[in-house]
């Protein structure tokens, strides 16, 4: 779980909810009209911009905000080093009995002991790649449609308050509940768009941009073991994906774990 996206949902919402609490109350917030206005266009204004093949991942998608747990780059590097000191030993058919924890990293591993050739492991390896990015770029559209949609529809719900406002000023009775709708509307978009769906899609990105570097991690590395690299080369490639103070302590670590073997 990551308990960043939990605790900003918690203090988000808490403090917003909280503040809603000290104002009017929360029952004076709560407004059937412009609850359906906003959040039945938004789903319906989705629902007519992506297929429903599509839509029925959304939970999942926005459930990964999250859970979605990711191996650190440090750990990936590690394997690959591990792999690659044993393809030094025993040669590259010698990594069948090793078992690799990646999924990404034991396919491009087997197809390097199956003997296919390091420019098409990289094909195909990017060719996968390509499909996760695309993947992960559908999930994050949703969730930033939504969050396009949910303040147009909150003008859209204030104009159908202020208009059915106007149409009874004859009746001062019907000013407020007119007034409810125009206003609430907006409030309604505005908080979705900013404290739900645009917070989840920029999470969702910064996952993506991971996950990414980490598959060029690996196909990097997995090029490197098929090509019969020395592990202190590839060690030194793949450092380079780490920002510099990851890198500097990830290389004093290797460098200790030298020194005490």
């Amino acid at each position: 779980m990551d308990l960043a996206s939990l605790f900003g949902f918690i203090v988000a919402w808490g403090l917003i909810l909280v503040s809603l609490a000290m104002g009017a109350g929360l029952i004076g917030y709560w407004h059937l009209p412009s609850i359906v206005i906003v959040f039945g266009g938004c789903i319906g204004s989705v629902m007519m911009k992506y297929p429903f093949s599509q839509l029925k991942g959304l939970i999942k998608v926005m459930k990964n905000a999250f859970f979605k747990k990711l191996d650190s780059s440090e750990e990936i590097i590690n394997t690959i080093l591990l792999l690659a000191i044993e393809a030094k030993k025993t040669g590259i058919l010698g990594l069948e009995r090793v078992k690799v924890p990646q999924p990404f990293l034991q396919k491009g591993i087997q197809l390097a002991i199956d003997g296919v050739e390091p420019e098409l492991i990289a094909s195909i390896m990017r060719i996968e790649l390509a499909t996760m990015e695309e993947r992960h770029e559908s999930g994050r559209s949703m969730l930033e449609s939504f969050a396009e949609y949910a303040p147009a529809y909150g003008m859209i719900g204030t104009l159908i308050g202020l208009v059915d406002m106007l149409t009874k000023m004859d009746d001062p009775k019907s000013v407020g509940p007119g007034m409810a709708v125009a206003i609430l509307t907006t409030l309604y978009g505005a908080l979705l768009a900013n404290a739900l769906f645009l917070p989840l899609a920029g999470k969702l990105q910064h996952y993506a941009e991971v996950e990414s570097l980490q598959k060029r991690l690996i196909i990097n590395g997995v090029l490197s073991i098929a090509q019969g690299d020395h592990p202190a080369v590839i060690q030194e490639r793949l450092s380079s994906y780490l920002d510099p103070q990851r890198r500097e302590l990830f290389q004093e670590r290797q460098e200790r774990k030298r020194r005490k073997a």
